[in-house]
């Protein structure tokens, strides 16, 4: 086992950046592009049923983002941790952390599930479901709240194999699940005439899949594997955990907060508004996947050389990572901005209020989608080389800092369209943000090549 993390150092120590990124990153991309499609034809199939039950997915999408803010969190506090120790070759305390890591989030998930079914109906209409909305809402979560130890612990595993530099694992087991996902939802939904209910047991059964799945991959080579006896809460790694891991629960956490604060701000304008507003959410989801998971393909880079104190690939990766991401974003914008009306329809065709609606918010954030690459890229870099206060601060940006407020304020202005208009002026915001976060980061990698760079 050694012997084998020692040839994985070497590789990610010396190799040329740009092949080593696009290696690590073509799983994950393809598990994150994945994903987001089974997001969007699980959208377009419940669409099929009526604008009630598309609105319902939406809603349901601000708890499902809380299971995951968890399963990031463990994940990304534990993989941060693994990739930094196995550059600086202490594998024992990396056996360790991934151990911890992952029955943590297990244990969090069957909190998750208890707490909701408990409150399922008082969550429900807190979440924004008007009354038309609410029996849909009920059972769509109520059966998709199930899955929340496998969904949360299945990230852990994801995030974990990935900061080893071993995603190809990690994407059969997270596609696996998918696919099956996407196979059972027209299914149950239409042939088994189980309507929303089919959707949300496709889902479950796509995410216990992938679980074992994963807990399989995670025998097989390289990976460090999960362990009970290698279990250890004790204050110092879950600090470990807070600090790598914070920034993804920040972000996640407040993408559930302004999900909510969305739908009820949208719903004041009818159900139409809260669907076509979801329909978007998903569209640009899809988009960012690509270059969440090209970053993704970078952090465990970025985790080795700084663990080693090889500075310069940090730097060099990063680059090369927002260059990418730039021109992809850019691409995309374009070509939905003219075709945003049928892009929409496409998921509810035939109703003329979700399509104006949603058309006219996917054409506002497409106008600055090209800068998340910058966001997106920045706090990566920052949250895996332990800088937790600047990661913090610039996930806690888009939705939480700027979104929130804005989607408070806006509309009391202008209506509808300070509902669409909300997501682009948050994003613009936290492009500015990200930029005193992290140059002065970046310029550091220069100055103190030689040694690990200090502060927060």
């Amino acid at each position: 086992m050694k012997h084998e993390h020692k040839d994985k150092f070497t590789q990610m120590t010396t190799a040329p950046i740009p092949p080593l990124i696009g290696s690590l990153a073509v799983p994950t991309i393809i598990s994150m592009m994945v994903t987001s499609i089974y997001v969007m034809v699980d959208t377009y199939f419940v669409g099929k049923i009526n604008t009630q039950a598309t609105a319902a997915v939406g809603i349901s999408f601000s708890v499902m983002a809380i299971i995951q803010a968890f399963g990031f969190f463990f994940g990304h506090g534990s993989g941060n941790y693994i990739s930094r120790k196995l550059g600086a070759k202490d594998y024992k305390n990396a056996e360790k952390m991934a151990a911890t890591g992952f029955f943590s989030a297990f244990a969090m998930g069957c909190v998750i599930t208890a707490v909701g079914e408990s409150f399922l109906t008082f969550i429900c209409r807190e979440l924004g479901s008007t009354p038309t909305i609410l029996p849909y809402t009920e059972t769509y979560l109520g059966i998709i709240l199930l899955g929340a130890p496998f969904m949360a612990s299945s990230l852990v595993l994801n995030n974990q194999m990935r900061f080893q530099g071993n995603a190809l694992y990690a994407m059969v087991g997270i596609t696996t699940g998918t696919v099956l996902n996407i196979g059972l939802a027209p299914l149950l939904i239409f042939v088994c005439g189980m309507g929303i209910a089919g959707a949300a047991w496709a889902t479950i059964c796509g995410q216990v899949c992938s679980f074992f799945i994963l807990l399989y991959m995670d025998s097989r080579g390289e990976n460090i594997r999960i362990r009970f006896r290698n279990f250890t809460p004790k204050p110092a790694f879950f600090k470990e955990i807070v600090y790598g891991g914070s920034p993804s629960l920040c972000r996640q956490g407040l993408s559930s907060v302004a999900t909510i604060l969305l739908n009820v701000a949208a719903g004041r304008y009818g159900d139409a508004a809260i669907a076509g507003m979801s329909i978007v959410t998903r569209i640009c989801m899809f988009i960012n996947s690509f270059v969440v998971g090209f970053g993704q393909g970078f952090q465990p880079v970025c985790g080795y050389n700084y663990g080693a104190g090889i500075y310069s690939r940090v730097s060099q990766g990063f680059w090369f990572c927002v260059r990418v991401g730039v021109v992809f974003l850019l691409v995309c914008s374009v070509i939905g901005y003219i075709y945003a009306p049928e892009v929409v329809a496409w998921f509810r065709e035939g109703d003329a209020e979700v399509i104006a609606v949603g058309a006219r918010a996917l054409r506002w954030q497409l106008v600055t989608l090209p800068l998340g690459a910058w966001v997106i890229l920045c706090n990566m870099m920052l949250q895996t080389i332990r800088r937790p206060a600047r990661a913090v601060t610039l996930a806690s940006s888009r939705q939480g800092l700027f979104f929130i407020p804005f989607i408070l304020i806006l509309p009391h202005f202008f209506g509808l369209g300070g509902v669409v208009v909300s997501q682009a002026a948050a994003d613009l915001c936290s492009f500015l943000l990200a930029l005193p976060l992290t140059i002065p980061v970046l310029n550091s990698f220069k100055k103190r090549p030689g040694s690990v760079p200090q502060g927060r």
